[in-house]
């Protein structure tokens, strides 16, 4: 056999010994074996041939080949270096602009601090929900590789019944499928249905129970005709939501006061009067600290009007109107911008607000902040004209600027201690609204200032929300002349310089 053969079948022994022992770690023997082997063949063609090999590696076209041969091999070598680095140290990383394959990084900070272990239960035959089984299991993936205490199985319900009883799963659960935590604070179910639509949130939301993580509680009042979390703030509890805050109905009227477990309590648009015995309920609340944000619309009910104005706020009859800062075409729907909301907002809008005037008699250990107010040409329309422009009547109307939400808290130095935000609309936040613009960012932030004695832990919502271009006018002024005037006059000036220069 040729000496060539032997160096050839030697350097090939090499590249596959050193690519097993870099890329299949089960198999380090065969990898030493055919390393040894081929340095063996190497050595051997050398020695069988040593003048010939001499005179072909130092000559010219022998200092070419070696170049490119140790060349070759060196970026071989990068590539398994590469790929035994790869195997010990996992990274990746999600490019899409929402993180949609991706674990939140409010999800991950949770899952580091898990003190206890939660174990989760796959429950899924295999059917019409198969493929949302198939995508929670990929999901809870994904928290395995953030939280060495959570570890997933799959339970077939047909083969593995008696297992699934002891989940404590019923009949319901096991035909539509469903993902079941356990952990030391009890056991969480997250049917199907809710996988589909909730899903990141609802896996870490049954987590944080699982495990005993304590959750803020929102209580929507109801009974006086506001606006439902099952209905017209549907959109608006489920930020919430996605901010970890549990979202429930209270319904004063039953009696037993606001729960002890109450972080805020969200009045949304009464229409009808609060009764004596809940007055007091609310009065015990607020004075024991209670978080309560009023969303009040124009003309309210007269009780809903004492009620404030024992906190030191008074709503007056009639619509704001800002013909300076508004959504176009509507006058009485006022836009505010970063300057003129406490939150630093870049906009929110009020369709139809009222103003939330603050009472002269204000103690001073009270302290009144506008969250968000008007611009100088505003007003306060009392009556509403028939038809046309609304015209400020200085006479009956009130100047702005004025407050449309407002901030009421008190160190605990008066005999009452106060935290309320009191916001002239309610429409804001409804289906309709709370998605354009900061709307929901208002909303989500009054509930956290509200809250702001407990822990906030967060969820970013990975939702495509179609949003409506909201214009203020001089914007739409500017979107209208430039669409009519600022194409043609671009053209006119290229075609002007394009003829002066060949003429």
């Amino acid at each position: 056999m040729r000496a060539w053969v032997l160096a050839l079948v030697g350097v090939a022994a090499q590249a596959v010994g050193w690519t097993l022992y870099f890329v299949l770690h089960d198999t380090p023997i065969y990898a030493w074996l055919l390393l040894l082997s081929g340095a063996g063949l190497v050595v051997l063609a050398f020695a069988l041939d040593y003048r010939r090999v001499k005179r072909l590696v130092t000559g010219r076209r022998g200092q070419f080949g070696v170049g490119t041969m140790v060349g070759v091999a060196l970026a071989f070598a990068i590539v398994l270096v590469v790929n035994a680095l790869s195997q010990g140290h996992y990274l990746r990383h999600d490019f899409t602009w929402l993180r949609q394959f991706t674990l939140s990084a409010q999800t991950r900070q949770q899952l580091g601090k898990l003190e206890s272990p939660v174990e989760v239960a796959v429950v899924f035959a295999p059917g019409a929900t198969s493929a949302i089984g198939d995508f929670a299991e990929t999901l809870l993936g994904e928290y395995q590789l953030h939280a060495d205490l959570v570890t997933v199985r799959r339970i077939d319900p047909d083969i593995s019944p008696d297992q699934v009883r002891r989940l404590g799963v019923d009949r319901i659960g096991a035909a539509l499928g469903v993902v079941v935590f356990s952990g030391s604070a009890g056991r969480r179910q997250v049917l199907a249905p809710a996988i589909a639509t909730e899903a990141e949130h609802a896996f870490t939301e049954a987590i944080l129970e699982a495990s005993g993580t304590a959750q803020k509680k929102v209580y929507f009042l109801v009974g006086h005709g506001e606006a439902q979390i099952g209905g017209d703030y549907s959109l608006a509890a489920s930020h919430l939501r996605d901010h970890l805050f549990q979202v429930l109905a209270l319904n004063l009227g039953t009696g037993g006061g606001v729960p002890k477990d109450a972080a805020a309590v969200v009045m949304a648009g009464p229409r009808r009067p609060l009764s004596a015995e809940e007055t007091g309920d609310l009065r015990d609340y607020l004075n024991g600290g209670g978080g309560f944000l009023v969303l009040i619309d124009p003309d309210p009910p007269a009780g809903w009007r004492r009620f404030l104005k024992d906190w030191w706020i008074t709503i007056e009859d009639g619509t704001l109107v800002d013909p300076d800062s508004h959504v176009v075409p509507n006058l009485d729907v006022p836009l505010v911008g970063r300057s003129r909301n406490g939150f630093g907002l870049a906009q929110v809008y009020f369709p139809g607000a009222t103003a939330v005037i603050p009472s002269p008699d204000l103690p001073g250990d009270v302290n009144m902040a506008a969250l968000a107010w008007t611009s100088e040409s505003s007003w306060l329309e009392r009556i509403p004209q028939a038809g046309g422009t609304p015209v400020l009547d200085p006479i009956t109307d009130r100047e702005g600027p004025l407050a449309i939400a407002t901030l009421v808290s008190s160190a605990g130095g008066t005999p009452r201690v106060v935290r309320m935000a009191v916001v002239g609309d309610s429409d804001f936040a409804t289906n309709g609204h709370v998605q354009n613009v900061n709307n929901a960012d208002l909303f989500v932030s009054l509930v956290g200032w509200l809250a702001a004695d407990k822990r906030l832990v967060s969820i970013d919502r990975k939702a495509l929300n179609i949003r409506r271009l909201i214009l203020s006018p001089e914007q739409a002024m500017f979107l209208n002349l430039s669409s009519i005037g600022l194409l043609p006059l671009i053209l006119f000036l290229a075609g002007g310089y394009q003829w002066w220069r060949r003429r």
